[in-house]
């Protein structure tokens, strides 16, 4: 009986060490993939994931992880998304895909950029499912176009994620900033409307990369449409050609009359050319006193700034035509 005792005390401090071996093995292993991303599809459980993994030689053995997942079954209940697991230990890979710790992507819509921009950045979006149709009938827009209701910022989505959802966070931000620079206007301007805010806002936008200038830049635009001038601002023609500008306002493109040729259509274009930042909102609601009602690029990345048509023609002639 004896010996039977400690026969049966070996077995089980063999088998002790046995499964500590294996558990230190769980422990350390490093997991040798070489992919940038790894994607754990839906309903895919921990075991199909170890067979894929040993048969690439990512792990030796999936033995020791299926011992170890009925000590710990909750860390190997997997999530479904794309993961980046360089560098970790096998064990430190599952952890983190039953946290559902996903790769985030990224989505930049830049200040000034137009729509039909930001639809073909998102073709070429990793991973990014695209379901838009009719945006702003989509994100409940009312007029025609989604043009400038987009705020410009980076947003962070999972793969597979939806384009239409991304665009709905943009969309959403746009309505809270442009609202609540709305409430904080000054008083008396010839801006009936928020919408009309956000078209002046993206003309802005598009006139000067210059912060310090914006608030001026509305002034002169502002000046303009209460004294009833013409915007005649060059972006909104450079809007109305559209994709196929080639980086040239020839005199035709002047003389012709679109929607968007402010230099032939009175007030505001019909919509924004493009996606204002919060300061260009701010600037086209608290625009600057000023009597200015022309400016020219001074070739410095700003602008030169005149009260009167006599001092814009000088202007012209020393900063454009270099007389």
């Amino acid at each position: 009986m004896k010996k039977l005792f400690i026969i049966v005390a070996f077995l089980i401090a063999a088998a002790s060490w046995w499964l500590s071996q294996q558990i230190n093995k769980v422990k350390f292993e490093p997991l040798n993939i070489s992919e940038s991303l790894v994607e754990i599809k839906a309903g895919q459980t921990f075991n199909q994931l170890c067979q894929l993994w040993q048969r690439s030689g990512a792990l030796s053995n999936c033995f020791p992880y299926q011992l170890y997942s009925k000590l710990e079954p909750k860390l190997f209940a997997l999530q479904a998304g794309f993961y980046d697991l360089k560098g970790l230990t096998v064990l430190d890979a599952i952890s983190k895909i039953s946290r559902g710790e996903q790769h985030n992507f990224s989505f930049t819509i830049i200040e000034g950029m137009p729509i039909w921009e930001v639809k073909n950045k998102l073709l070429s979006a990793p991973y990014l499912t695209q379901d838009i149709d009719k945006l702003a009938a989509q994100l409940n827009i009312a007029q025609s176009s989604a043009e400038g209701w987009l705020y410009p910022d980076t947003y962070h989505y999972h793969g597979n994620d939806s384009a239409l959802r991304l665009l709905k966070r943009a969309h959403t931000k746009m309505q809270s900033v442009l609202e609540q620079e709305w409430q904080n206007r000054m008083p008396d301007l010839p801006l009936n409307t928020p919408y009309e805010a956000l078209i002046l806002a993206s003309i802005i936008e598009k006139e000067t990369g210059v912060v310090a200038e914006r608030d001026k830049v509305a002034s002169v635009f502002i000046n303009r449409l209460r004294k009833g001038m013409r915007l005649q601002t060059d972006p909104t023609i450079i809007y109305g050609i559209g994709e196929h500008f080639d980086g040239d306002i020839k005199r035709e493109d002047i003389r012709k009359k679109t929607p968007y040729n402010t230099y032939r259509i009175d007030g505001l274009p019909p919509t924004p050319i493009a996606m204002p930042s919060r300061a260009a909102i701010h600037a086209a609601l608290n625009p600057a006193t000023t009597d200015y009602f022309y400016f020219v690029a001074s070739g410095d990345g700003g602008h030169h700034f005149s009260k009167t048509l006599s001092e814009h023609n000088k202007a012209v002639k020393k900063f454009i035509l270099k007389q």
